[in-house]
């Protein structure tokens, strides 16, 4: 029998939901998670109820920003899809907003 997963309020999550993604939204899930420094389980579950998805700048955090930007100077002077675009501005918001403050909340 496996281990009970308890959230952070004390509550059971004993329900399964699954669901199906194509390729592109898998990896445009899996580079806002990573981003976002939340488990996928709790980044779903954050962007699904509607609630704020709250950065803290961590080194695992900034490695994923640093990633990110690579990526987006790889990308200077060819065409970019609307994956990357939006993902570029929800980089840019991030890295502005983490210059006023130590947390950075972002839509999700």
């Amino acid at each position: 029998m496996s281990k009970k997963n308890v959230d952070q309020k004390g509550r059971f999550r004993n329900k399964i939901i699954s669901f199906r993604v194509s390729e592109e939204e898998a990896k445009l899930l899996e580079r806002r998670v990573l981003l976002s420094g939340l488990t996928k389980q709790d980044y779903i579950i954050n962007s699904i109820l509607g609630k704020e998805i709250v950065v803290y700048g961590n080194p695992f955090v900034f490695r994923s920003l640093h990633d990110e930007l690579i990526h987006f100077a790889n990308l200077y002077g060819t065409s970019i899809d609307s994956d990357d675009e939006e993902m570029m501005v929800w980089v840019l918001e991030m890295i502005l907003a983490m210059r006023s403050k130590d947390k950075t909340i972002v839509k999700p």
